[in-house]
């Protein structure tokens, strides 16, 4: 398994790495978001390991770029002692979870295995192209397409239309959708689930109050119907 460690901190940096090495992972290091951004699009990595503040570019800039750039591969940033305006835009830019500093090193393995079970899961079932209606998925690049018209969605909107589309006509609540796709249960409420289930619907359905493929059972949660 291979990491990217994006860090400017020279002592976490050493620390991590030692640890990280010692468990069976090999390490990458780069100390700007620059580096980090190019070393990540020119290599394929397991997980990217990304901090907020760095120089030359900020982590969330880094983290959004990547996605734009349809790189999916799971990030779990780092991020400063309640800086929560930092932990939800970094969500919002496609982080997959995040860390606040200072951490145990117990609990950045276990987010790390975390993530690694739920991108082995996600990937593991998954055929290289769905159609549903208009709509065309491909999921080796990651790409979606409505009336042969490309349609941008975030890296958490695919990975949640992905995993309906890979469980199509099983009925998902809420928190199991957080736990398949979010990874963790942070955020205040599952209106977050709500929210993006709302956004696809609205680039995806032909009409979005009255869904065809994405819809809501009422009191047990979403499933996908074809």
């Amino acid at each position: 398994m291979k990491i990217l460690l994006v860090e400017d901190e020279a002592g976490l940096i050493l620390t991590l790495t030692d640890r990280l090495s010692s468990e069976g992972f090999d390490v990458r290091s780069a100390t700007d978001g620059e580096r980090g951004l190019s070393d990540a699009l020119a290599e394929s990595f397991d997980l990217i390991i990304l901090d907020v503040m760095l120089p030359k570019r900020n982590g969330l800039d880094v983290c959004r770029d990547l996605r734009q750039k349809n790189v999916h591969t799971p990030i779990l940033m780092l991020t400063a002692k309640g800086e929560t305006l930092d932990k939800v835009l970094g969500l919002k830019l496609g982080a997959d979870d995040y860390l606040t500093k200072p951490f145990e090193m117990l609990e950045l393995l276990a987010r790390i295995e975390a993530l690694m079970r739920r991108s082995t899961n996600t990937n593991g079932n998954a055929t290289d192209a769905f159609r549903f209606g208009d709509v065309s998925v491909d999921f080796r690049r990651a790409e979606v397409s409505k009336n042969n018209q490309p349609v941008e969605l975030s890296a958490i909107e695919f990975k949640l239309l992905q995993f309906l589309i890979e469980n199509r006509g099983a009925v998902h609540s809420r928190d199991k959708l957080l736990d398949a796709v979010w990874g963790y249960d942070a955020m205040p409420t599952t209106h977050t689930v709500d929210v993006h289930v709302a956004w696809l619907r609205q680039k995806l359905e032909a009409n979005p109050k009255h869904p065809q493929f994405i819809q809501t059972v009422h009191g047990l949660g979403y499933k996908f119907v074809t």
